[in-house]
C-alpha cells in the first residue's frame, strides 16, 4: 500500500515550547491510521500540522517537512487554503454552523471559497450525506439547523462538509469522544467504509477503537513517535517498553 502523506523531520512549537520532536513517518492511501497517546502528547498538535492549521495559532510554528504527493506542503508557493481542502478535518466536538441549515453546513465550504456557482450544490449535498451514511435521515429535512440533529448526526454532518470539497485525506481529532456508544459504533462503520477511498488519520484515546478501525498505529509520549507499525503489532508485540506501558495501562 503505497504513502499518500511522509512526514519527514517535524518539529512544533507554541511559542518557546516545543510540542512535537523530530517526528517522521508515513500515512498510507486509502487505510486508517490512530495516533494514540496520553492527553499533552502531541497528537492533535501533529495532525494540525497535517493540514497547516497549526501555523493559524498565534506564535505556532514548526519546521521539517510535510510532503503529499511528494510536494511540500509547506513549499512557499503553496496556498495553505487549498492545502485544508486537500486535507480536511473533524473536529473532537461535532461543529455544525450553527445558524446554517444542514444543506448549507454541506456546502460552506464552496461559499467560502467562491466556487458555489461553478458546482451542482444539490448532487453535493446528496452525495457527501450519503457518503457520511445521513442523506435518509435528513433528506426532507435539509432546511432545518444543522444544530437541530443529535450529538451524533452532527458529527456526521461535519464529516459530510468535510467530504464535500473532495479532500484526498482527512483527519479526524477524537471524533467520537462526545458521544454515545451507538453514535460511536456508527461512525467507527462510517470510517471502515470511507478509508475505500481516503487516507485517514483518526486520534483517539480509546485503544480498543484504535485496534477496530486502524491498519496502522502512531503512540506519541512527550512530543515524541516512541513506535508507529501495523497496530495488531503495536498491541500486542510492541518493541518499546514504554507503549507496552502505556497499553497495559501502566500509565496515561
Amino acid at each position: 500500500m503505497t504513502a499518500r502523506v511522509k512526514i519527514d523531520d517535524l518539529c512544533a512549537w507554541f511559542g518557546d515550547q516545543q510540542v512535537l520532536y523530530d517526528i517522521s513517518t508515513s500515512i498510507k492511501d486509502r487505510a486508517v491510521t490512530a495516533i494514540i497517546g496520553p492527553s499533552g502528547c502531541g497528537k492533535s498538535t501533529f495532525i494540525r500540522c497535517l493540514n497547516r492549521m497549526h501555523e493559524t495559532i498565534p506564535n505556532a510554528h514548526r519546521t521539517g517537512q510535510v510532503l503529499i504527493d511528494n510536494a511540500d506542503i509547506y513549499d512557499h508557493t503553496v496556498d495553505p487554503v487549498t492545502i485544508r481542502q486537500r486535507i480536511g478535518m473533524v473536529f473532537q466536538k461535532p461543529n455544525p454552523f450553527p445558524r446554517m441549515s444542514i444543506y448549507d453546513n454541506v456546502v460552506a465550504g464552496f461559499r467560502l471559497n467562491g466556487t458555489a456557482r461553478r458546482v451542482n450544490l444539490d448532487q453535493i449535498v446528496e452525495e457527501s450525506l450519503r457518503q457520511a451514511a445521513l442523506w435518509e435521515q435528513v433528506k426532507d429535512r435539509l432546511k432545518e439547523p444543522g444544530a437541530s440533529l443529535s450529538g451524533g448526526q452532527q458529527q456526521r454532518l461535519c464529516i459530510a462538509r468535510a467530504l464535500a470539497i473532495k479532500p484526498e485525506v482527512l483527519l479526524m481529532d477524537e471524533p467520537c469522544s462526545a458521544l454515545d456508544p451507538a453514535a460511536t459504533h456508527r461512525i467507527e462503520d462510517l470510517i471502515h467504509k470511507l478509508k475505500k477511498n481516503y487516507a485517514i488519520v483518526v486520534v483517539t484515546h480509546n485503544m480498543q477503537q484504535a485496534a477496530r478501525i486502524s491498519g496502522d498505529t502512531g503512540f506519541f509520549l512527550d512530543g515524541t513517535l516512541v513506535e508507529f507499525g501495523r497496530t495488531k503489532g503495536i498491541f500486542t508485540n510492541p518493541k518499546d517498553k514504554r507503549t507496552e506501558d502505556y497499553i497495559t495501562g501502566r500509565f496515561g
